[in-house]
């Protein structure tokens, strides 16, 4: 049985060959992703659920997101922060940082509804308080309440360059293409962030970017007259996501 099948097997059917199995075995061999089959996936201490099929979480953005954390325990202690988790999709990002840093309000702003539900019960699931998270379906930042300012804002944004297009073939035909695909060199969405953060975030405030290993270059030249830039490596020495500080 191979690795999937048996995580399939014992995550979801505690090791039970039932009928339904079978039907989900056929799935597995058609393409479809295990976490969607599955239902839900692990993340950093969360589990994440995947009802309305959002982007499935990647490990490259586990690994930012817990550098993230660790940077603010250090930075701020347990000071207060407001937070913005932006093209939330599952609410993975947000949902991690509120866990691990709970003196925290994270807003969720997600542009398919669809996926607002999906946000909410992964808050619930993982123990997060209501007054610990806003939810709103906003294209970026067109939705957000007047005056709403944040001392961080991350996102996973669409970031795929539709010409190089590096998506598996089941990611594709799976996973929601407005949650893939950045428009012109993966960057249209990215160009937007950067351009009205500035508008969002409170002195010294943030923004934590995933984007793809070539786009680093362009996100520097963007952000150069508001912030200042330094870009990480992911856990396979890639470079994987960009932290803009507003100065």
């Amino acid at each position: 049985m191979n690795p999937e099948l048996a995580w399939l097997l014992k995550e979801k059917y505690q090791g039970q060959k039932t009928t339904d199995f079978v039907v989900d075995s056929q799935r597995l061999e058609a393409g479809e992703p295990l976490a969607y089959i599955i239902g839900h996936i692990p993340f950093l201490d969360c589990t994440i659920y995947l009802d309305s099929k959002p982007l499935i979480p990647r490990t490259e953005t586990e690994y930012w997101v817990a550098q993230l954390i660790a940077y603010l325990k250090k930075k701020h202690d347990t000071s207060p922060l407001r937070i913005l988790d932006l093209c939330a999709g599952s609410g993975c990002i947000g949902v991690a940082v509120a866990k691990a840093y709970q003196n925290s309000v994270v807003d969720f702003a997600e542009i398919d509804k669809d996926h607002l539900a999906t946000i909410t019960k992964n808050c619930i699931e993982n123990n997060l308080s209501k007054d610990r998270y806003n939810l709103y379906g906003s294209n970026l930042f067109l939705s957000l309440p007047k005056n709403s300012r944040y001392d961080y804002i991350i996102s996973n944004p669409p970031y795929i360059d539709p010409v190089v297009d590096r998506a598996e073939s089941s990611v594709k035909k799976y996973e929601p293409a407005i949650a893939l695909y950045g428009g012109k060199a993966g960057l249209e969405l990215i160009s937007k962030i950067i351009e009205s953060a500035p508008d969002y975030l409170t002195t010294s405030g943030e923004l934590w970017l995933e984007h793809e290993p070539e786009q680093a270059k362009t996100i520097d030249e963007l952000a150069n007259n508001n912030f200042r830039v330094v870009s990480h490596t992911d856990q396979y020495q890639m470079i994987r996501f960009t932290q803009l500080v507003l100065q």
